[in-house]
């Protein structure tokens, strides 16, 4: 309840058209904000307000309310139907159809096809199919403009905590389609797999995209591998679908066409890591 009244205020018309809902699966956050009409999202999860783990932008998701989850938080917005994960504890599942709220669960995504799907089911959930359409048009159009026939750079996508994707992963998919070749899923790494900083220096890509913050992943030593070129890749891009793969393969092409003797800076803590060396190039994450 606590957060519900910290919410910041926000302008949402009372729904006139179809059910109202409220989410508590941040992937599906951003897509029910497009696809919905205005009054329809009475609220998303918290996760997307955290600059940190949210996939959609920071602006229009401060226009929604946000909930923690809990029944009673969901009960005060009366929400005709809750979106929530595959991953929701049965309990909190069963209380809310005993309490008469349609339960409705989105699993993760593990390829464009699968997205799209998820797009046209929330988009029929909230009765606006043909938001659901023009937004599917919106991803195929990128998907279009990014598409890269060449031969394709091997990559290695470090992500937080030190792990790379791997098949069944959304974002492996779209780093085939933009012209990058898994280089870890080549040397046998699977999904969620932990690349030490020892095997990277071993045997380097030609390019490392860098979506973490640990210490291995700005390690000077990095620096002076002269043959391989290294890139920022925001975090908020790796985990949902939706209007996120647009963001994604933008960023994506943006790091392709970049000349491999660009250079740049991951931030400061970087530049002071390697300082007296190559400077690593980095870039917007969106």
């Amino acid at each position: 309840m606590a957060l519900v009244g910290c919410a910041p205020s926000h302008s949402v018309a009372p729904a006139t058209d179809g059910p109202t809902i409220v989410s508590l699966n941040p992937c599906a956050d951003a897509i029910l904000a497009e696809v919905t009409a205005p009054g329809q999202l009475k609220a998303i999860s918290h996760y997307s307000h955290d600059p940190a783990s949210t996939s959609m932008d920071l602006a229009v998701a401060r226009h929604f309310p946000v909930t923690g989850g809990t029944v009673e938080e969901v009960l005060a917005l009366d929400p005709d139907i809750v979106v929530g994960s595959s991953f929701m504890d049965p309990a909190t599942s069963a209380a809310f159809q005993r309490l008469g709220i349609r339960v409705e669960t989105l699993g993760i995504a593990s390829t464009v096809a699968d997205n799209e799907a998820q797009v046209r089911q929330l988009a029929t959930l909230a009765g606006q199919p043909e938001h659901g359409e023009a937004l599917v048009a919106r991803i195929d159009a990128a998907l279009a403009a990014t598409a890269f026939p060449g031969e394709p750079t091997p990559t290695v996508l470090w992500q937080p905590g030190g792990i790379v994707p791997g098949e069944g992963a959304l974002v492996n998919e779209l780093m085939a389609h933009t012209g990058f070749a898994s280089h870890s899923a080549a040397r046998g790494l699977r999904q969620a797999d932990y690349l030490s900083l020892e095997r990277m220096l071993a045997d380097p890509p030609e390019l490392l995209l860098v979506a973490g913050g640990e210490r291995a992943q700005h390690h000077p030593a990095l620096a002076r591998l002269s043959d391989m070129r290294t890139e920022r890749f925001d975090a908020n891009l790796l985990y949902c679908g939706g209007p996120t793969i647009i963001r994604a393969v933008e960023r994506l092409k943006e790091i392709r066409v970049v000349s491999p003797r660009s250079s740049g800076s991951l931030g400061p803590q970087a530049e002071r890591q390697t300082a007296g060396g190559p400077r690593l190039r980095g870039g917007a994450g969106s």
